[in-house]
């Protein structure tokens, strides 16, 4: 609820400070005392634009401060703070500055906060209705919560959106596989071409390395054969070949090796080097008979290093294994394809029973919201002759509609003013003075079913007047036992239902002219509701009947 408002020079303000009751209160002042003015600065708290107009005096800042007391039991307000990281306390301060250089702030628990973010809160704290707003009522989103709040749906609601959010996003993910699947089909022709080039070809990894180098051997067989040739003659078969000088050297050496200490060592190092030398010769003769050049196996060579080489350069690679590579990934995008229809077959599966158990609640609560239409029209007809609008027909319409966070329906509120049958939206046909009437009717009914928060009613009384005005007053009092209402009102019938009675004045500071409130007792009460029925003067019938309506 508001518990404290404090204004400092705004419009003709100088320093104010109100403070509510958790109930009904009202304000009452003669016409251009500043009543409205109190409606604009509250404004400014609730996230309303405002320039340098409003500061009374231009060397000082306006500061407007609200105080509401919530508890911690509001759950829309806490979830508020916790999600923009502002302190959770039993109060919210809520704080708007405007500086005369033009630049507004605003402040939440004295954490800055940006202009949206103040008007979010707003909403959530304040429901200001004034004589020309005529914006929530006709909205179809308040119709379907006044509905379901009559109904008692909050429970189903929840139940359904969890089923229904898991719809959508099977629905999402169905539709990306039909996609996928689309584009898939596009290319599948294209990737199994690549494929089967690649199949077809069948590298194993490093062979085109491979290849290459047996090629360039294959056309130096040759000249590799000369010279391996060369080297084995010159080893073993030459007319002085290398093996035999070291054997004839050894022999030469044997006979004194007995005689000089170091040479059989010497010995010992030449045997090892013929032996060395022996298996040398032998490996190049071997090497020298398993070449060959093969013409015909060059030729075949030849071919496959070609076609590997268009495969290189066709997908832009350098080495085998990445053509290897990008025959596996083909192989997988390939074997997507022949999977995707198996993963659209269990989603639609999927989707299709958690769409009928959607398609169960959203039958289950359009039934519900049905079965309110009769019950509502009637109650509400009942409080509009009530306030003085016995002509005045609300009738609920509910059309099916495609599948959304609500359930299936269409639902609109018609009006008629004037008992012709000729039902029009709401929002098209009621003036301000009904739409704020027919709003007190309606949320007097779902009060106790809503989490309503402070209702503020600027002059909801306009062109109502003597029983209509005393039962506007009683159903107003009546909602206030649930949540706290502010009325600004010119009829002393709603006035003397109030808890708490601020009285608007004029007042002269110096050389200009200021807005003062005063919060009245009983007798100031009474007298204030007297002049209200009689004038400035007020009669002793007034005062006594104004005693009256305050006692009662």
């Amino acid at each position: 609820m508001l518990y404290k408002l404090s204004i400092h020079n705004y419009a003709i303000i100088d320093e104010l400070e109100i403070s509510f009751a958790s109930s009904l209160s009202v304000i009452t002042g003669e016409t251009g005392a500043g009543k409205s003015i109190i409606v604009g600065a509250l404004g400014l708290i609730l996230g309303e634009r405002a320039d340098t107009g409003v500061l009374l005096n231009r060397d000082k800042k306006c500061i407007v401060e609200g105080t509401f007391n919530y508890n911690g039991s509001n759950k829309n307000v806490i979830q508020f703070l916790k999600n923009h990281e502002l302190d959770d306390q039993d109060e919210v301060v809520v704080r708007r500055e405007i500086s005369p250089n033009g630049k507004s702030r605003a402040f939440i628990n004295d954490t800055p906060v940006n202009l949206h973010q103040l008007n979010q809160l707003g909403k959530i704290l304040v429901d200001l209705h004034q004589q020309f707003d005529t914006q929530e009522l006709g909205e179809s989103s308040f119709q379907r919560e006044v509905l379901d709040a009559l109904a008692g749906n909050a429970s189903l609601i929840k139940n359904y959106q969890l089923l229904f959010q898991q719809s959508q996003e099977l629905k999402k993910q169905l539709y990306q596989l039909r996609e996928q699947k689309t584009n898939f089909n596009k290319e599948y022709d294209y990737y199994q071409f690549q494929y089967n080039e690649l199949e077809e070809v069948a590298l194993k990894p490093n062979e085109l390395e491979e290849i290459e180098q047996e090629l360039k051997m294959l056309s130096n067989a040759e000249g590799i054969k000369t010279a391996l040739a060369k080297a084995y003659f010159d080893l073993e078969e030459g007319d002085d070949p290398v093996v035999k000088k070291i054997k004839t050297i050894i022999s030469g050496f044997n006979q004194y090796q007995d005689i000089h200490p170091q040479l059989p060592s010497v010995i010992e190092r030449l045997q090892s080097l013929q032996i060395e030398l022996q298996d040398l010769a032998d490996e190049v003769n071997r090497i020298n008979n398993h070449i060959d050049a093969d013409a015909k196996k060059t030729e075949l060579l030849t071919e496959r290093l070609s076609a590997g080489y268009k495969l290189l350069k066709k997908h832009n690679v350098k080495f085998t294994i990445d053509l290897i590579s990008i025959q596996n990934q083909l192989q997988e995008k390939l074997t997507a394809v022949l999977l995707i229809d198996d993963k659209i077959e269990t989603i639609e599966r999927s989707y299709g029973e958690i769409l009928i158990k959607v398609e169960e609640i959203a039958e289950k609560l359009s039934a519900l919201r049905k079965a309110q239409i009769k019950p509502l029209d009637q109650q509400v007809h009942k409080l509009l002759v009530q306030v003085g609008m016995p002509n005045a027909r609300l009738k609920v319409e509910i059309k099916p509609s495609t599948l959304n966070a609500f359930g299936k329906d269409e639902i609109e509120f018609l009006f008629d003013a004037n008992k012709s049958n000729q039902f029009q939206p709401l929002r098209k046909v009621a003036s301000g003075g009904e739409l704020s009437r027919l709003m007190l009717c309606i949320k007097s009914l779902i009060a106790r079913s809503m989490k309503l928060p402070t209702l503020i009613f600027d002059e909801i009384d306009s062109g109502i007047s003597g029983e209509a005005a005393k039962q506007v007053g009683v159903i107003m009092k009546d909602l206030s036992q649930v949540l706290q209402v502010i009325c600004i009102t010119h009829q002393p019938q709603i006035a003397g239902k109030a808890d708490a009675h601020f009285m608007v004045y004029k007042a002269i500071k110096g050389d200009a002219i200021t807005t003062g409130v005063s919060k009245l007792t009983i007798d100031e009460r009474i007298v204030a509701i007297a002049k209200m029925l009689s004038g400035e003067k007020p009669t002793a019938a007034a005062l006594e009947n104004a005693r009256e309506m305050v006692m009662n």
